[in-house]
């Protein structure tokens, strides 16, 4: 019990520093070395098993974080930073506009206003797995999507609404919580998105666009907007539209963002003889890439410097998403250290819980931790490191646990009016970040609850 309170009092602190916008790295970091400390004052467990203990258990502390970092950056991830370089890449030479431009050319032409939102919602948490920025994307589509939205007669707040949840699922191979997801199931990606994610992405796009539907009209019939059917896309600063420049380029650039998910999916299906996992795939990508560019530009410095975007795109990755990933399971380590974990799924199963009822905890906690951060990734990777072994006492398969806390990180994400896609969103409308999330917390609700209840239908 000593070792849970202590873990409450931690946690505690981690929410309090990291809603003042510390940098979730070092409060992490802090918060895992603080309870590992009191581990040993307290002689509550210990740090590492005797096979890689360094014989020092203080020294095993350090030693518990160099193990994360060699463990985690040497594949995990590395197929972060090769993906994450290859999406900067593609932000770069144009590619990643154009496959939104051309994507969302059809809906632009349809009449009915609110059919229109429900489309834009389910195509853009498509496109939403080939680019990696949810705030980027979001003020993309602010400048693309918003004004047709809103000259066809939608309110501004609610074609914000749509935009907002544009990437809320948080589903596809290329996502870092994803990626991480997969490897804590014991899986690659690809049968993780496949088998897992698919069935249950598509359910929740669906709700979440059947939901706007429904709900953006009835707002927007109780609440009258006076500037829909009106054109506001002079109403985007300079700044704004500035922000999402990029060059023109060739029609059939558009595929070049889905590259690696063609390659990995085609030569899954297809027995070739040729294995083709999601590193090998972007690579490839990257090189056909390049020979395109030269081959367009004949300019073979313009293509050497275009290229650097992607080593820079790598290490940003590294510098924010890798080490978050190790900083998190530093921070589990300490709360399994403390006997934390065991204690709080024993009393959960004196309480009559079982391994669905610590699934909706942990959902809970999530979703909780999310609203506060305003950061969907922080709180999966500070917490999702505990689900194997919650779901190996539980007795319930990992992906029951890991599986709803990959997508409600993302999907609370929207409900956030601290979240950097609210707030992107809602600025370039002018629009309160408060108004905004109560706008998306009906659909966000029911896509909540819908993804929960597949995912136990389909794998329970």
């Amino acid at each position: 019990m000593l070792g849970l309170l202590i873990a409450i009092i931690v946690v505690v602190w981690v929410a309090r520093y990291v809603l003042k916008k510390y940098p979730a790295q070092p409060i992490l970091f802090t918060a895992g070395i603080v309870m590992m400390v009191l581990t040993l004052v307290f002689g509550l467990g210990e740090i590492l098993p005797a096979k890689s203990s360094t014989g020092s258990p203080w020294l095993d502390i350090i030693q518990s974080i160099s193990m994360a970092f060699s463990s985690r950056a040497a594949k995990l991830g590395m197929i972060i930073m090769l993906i994450g370089g290859f999406s900067k890449y593609m932000d770069k030479i144009g590619a990643s506009t154009a496959l939104v431009r051309i994507a969302i050319k059809p809906l632009q032409k349809l009449g009915h206003p609110y059919m229109v939102l429900a489309l834009t919602s389910i195509l853009s948490n498509v496109l939403a797995m080939f680019i990696s920025s949810a705030s980027g994307f979001g003020l993309l589509l602010m400048v693309t999507m918003y004004p047709v939205l809103v000259r066809l007669g939608v309110s501004r707040i609610a074609a914000c609404a749509v935009i907002a949840t544009a990437s809320a699922p948080g589903w596809g191979p290329a996502g870092a919580d994803s990626i991480f997801a997969a490897e804590l199931c014991g899986m690659e990606i690809v049968p993780y998105f496949v088998q897992y994610q698919v069935p249950v992405g598509i359910a929740t796009v669906l709700t979440l666009a059947i939901a706007h539907f429904f709900v953006q009209r009835w707002f927007d019939a109780k609440e009258p907007d006076e500037m829909a059917g009106k054109d506001v896309s002079a109403k985007m600063t300079d700044d704004q539209l500035a922000a999402q420049e990029s060059p023109k380029v060739p029609a059939f650039y558009a595929l070049l963002p889905t590259l690696p998910l063609i390659f990995v999916l085609f030569f899954g299906l297809v027995d070739l003889g040729v294995k083709m996992d999601i590193s090998l795939a972007t690579l490839v990508s990257i090189f056909l890439t390049m020979i395109i560019e030269f081959a367009r530009h004949r300019d073979g410095k313009k293509t050497c410097l275009d290229i650097t975007s992607f080593w820079n795109g790598m290490g940003l990755q590294m510098a924010t998403v890798v080490t978050l990933i190790v900083a998190a399971e530093t921070f589990s380590k300490g709360l399994i250290s403390l006997g934390a974990i065991d204690t709080l799924i024993k009393g959960a199963q004196d309480a009559g819980f079982g391994g669905i009822g610590m699934m909706f905890v942990f959902v809970a906690i999530i979703i909780a931790a999310t609203l506060i951060t305003g950061s969907g990734n922080a709180t999966f990777f500070a917490f999702v490191p505990l689900a194997p072994k919650v779901a190996a006492l539980s007795g319930i398969s990992p992906v029951l646990l890991i599986l709803p806390m990959n997508f409600v990180s993302n999907l609370a994400r929207s409900l956030s009016p601290i979240a950097a896609v609210v707030i992107v969103v809602a600025g370039a409308a002018s629009l309160s970040p408060m108004d905004l999330a109560k706008r998306t917390f009906i659909p966000i609700l029911a896509s909540t609850v819908v993804n929960i209840a597949v995912t136990l239908v389909l794998f329970f």
